[in-house]
């Protein structure tokens, strides 16, 4: 009766991913732990599935998507009550999106258990931007912008990516510097690589009705960040930003 039972989830083994701290950077590899409790009755495990996932925006509504998948691939027997604890590395990708506004990050992890619902641990983090693009928000923070919104949007035909279905935008409006009362708001799409950051930025110029009802307010640049000096970041973005604004 207790193997019925475990197959449709009650008595089940439960899995819980320990991390050293929530908080996580992109491009980094993180440590982990699995603990693995048994249930009611002895159980086969296949193999524990790890997905890294986030969830973006879509004209019609909020998918969830993966950003990364990991397996373990190592058999083993829990027996009742019984605990086990295995070590896992898990790579965060370049990509992965920061976790600012309204963006959420999560490692879930599964455990294959022939013919049983499968049980799940679900883990948010705290994702931190790699050097090069905390450089940008730094030299942002420079001149006079403040962070308005950052969310996760479909990007369905690859206008700035062709390896995955959604890119993440920052929104940033000037309260103060040189730029305050000249701009509405700057778009920001990053694309981190390897050897350097990809910016695609949209200027919104502060215009009449005319302009904005004809997006003629609007100047989409690019442009290639290889530093992490915040320094000369801020004097390329304010040369890249004034001569469109």
């Amino acid at each position: 009766m207790k193997k019925v039972l475990a197959r449709i989830g009650i008595g089940n083994a439960t899995v819980d991913t320990v991390l050293p701290s929530d908080t996580v950077r992109a491009g980094e590899t993180v440590d982990a732990e699995v603990r693995i409790e048994g249930g009611s009755t002895e159980q086969e495990i296949g193999k524990i599935r790890f997905e890294l996932e986030t969830r973006y925006r879509t004209e019609e509504g909020y998918r969830e998507v993966d950003i990364a998948q990991y397996t373990l691939a190592e058999s083993l027997t829990i027996q009742s009550d019984e605990q086990e604890t295995r070590a896992v590395s898990l790579d965060i990708p370049r990509g992965t999106p920061v976790t600012l506004g309204n963006v959420d990050v999560w490692v879930e992890t599964e455990l294959d258990i022939e013919l049983a619902v499968d049980p799940e641990d679900k883990d948010y983090l705290n994702v931190q931007p790699t050097p090069r693009l905390q450089a940008v928000f730094d030299a942002l923070d420079d001149l006079g912008f403040s962070l308005h919104s950052a969310e996760c949007e479909a990007d369905p035909h690859g206008v700035f990516t062709a390896t995955r279905r959604f890119v993440q935008e920052f929104e940033f409006r000037p309260t103060s510097g040189p730029f305050a009362g000249e701009l509405d708001e700057l778009e920001v799409v990053p694309r981190p690589g390897e050897d350097a950051l990809e910016l695609h930025i949209e200027v919104d110029r502060r215009g009449g009705v005319l302009s904005e009802l004809s997006d003629l307010d609007e100047r989409t640049v690019q442009t290639t960040v290889r530093t992490t000096d915040a320094g000369e970041v801020r004097d390329e973005l304010e040369s890249l930003i004034r001569a469109n604004a």
